[in-house]
């Protein structure tokens, strides 16, 4: 067989065994990369490259590499959801960096926290004094979770007692140029009025909107494939 199908096909059975691997690993891996998952990635990334072009070697056993890193994976994400001890040793433990506005300087250096990295990740919480942190926790995934003092948290409907509805996602109307009628007949509307909202928006044409949604409140956005919009001088 020609080199070239042959890299085709090997590249082919990498793509869809990591596809169907990473399905097994699921979700979690990627919404919260740990250490350990970004070792995983590399090597199960470099073992898939090597399968797809490394025509020196048979594809079999890069195979039984990648179902192998696989497997021990599966095993350990059962054993840390299972054992507490476990996910102890293995992912660690959260720590408390500040509380009550006063920094834990022994913790940061024996979890090797610099100063700067703390600031920084304080500022991307939009926290620019440390006075007004309650606790800021450092998560096994790296990230900070911080939590405000009472008097600088932000006020929440719930607070002042005020009633409200249901939070529901917007429904697309229009979706690149495409009326979506199963949306139209749930919020009881017609194309009739779509056509005639549209007139008033001086839009002449459908195929023109690139999306048309509205909100639980009744508010409608509505994004056009050519916006005309004025660049700045």
């Amino acid at each position: 067989m020609n080199e070239t199908w042959v890299v085709v096909v090997r590249s082919l059975i990498a793509f869809f065994s990591l596809h169907i691997f990473a399905r097994v690993l699921g979700k979690q891996s990627i919404g919260q990369l740990t250490f350990f998952d970004y070792v995983l990635g590399i090597t199960v990334g470099s073992i898939a490259a090597t399968l797809s072009v490394d025509l020196s070697s048979r594809a079999w056993p890069h195979w039984v590499g990648l179902f192998t890193w696989t497997v021990v994976v599966v095993i350990m994400e059962f054993l840390t959801i299972h054992s507490k001890h476990f996910t102890k040793y293995v992912l660690g433990e959260p720590c408390l960096l500040i509380m009550d506005g006063q920094i834990m300087e022994q913790t940061m250096k024996k979890n090797r926290y610099s100063l700067s990295d703390l600031l920084a990740q304080l500022r991307d919480k939009d926290v620019f004094d440390l006075n007004q942190v309650a606790f800021a926790i450092l998560e096994t995934n790296g990230k900070l979770s911080v939590l405000l003092k009472p008097e600088y948290q932000t006020t929440t409907c719930q607070d002042m007692k005020i009633k409200t509805s249901p939070a529901q996602i917007p429904r697309k109307l229009i979706f690149c140029g495409m009326i979506l009628e199963e949306n139209l007949i749930a919020l009881n509307l017609s194309k009739e009025w779509l056509f005639t909202y549209l007139k008033n928006q001086r839009i002449k044409d459908i195929q023109d909107v690139f999306l048309l949604s509205v909100d639980s409140e009744g508010a409608f956005y509505c994004d056009l494939y050519q916006d005309h919009l004025q660049k700045g001088m």
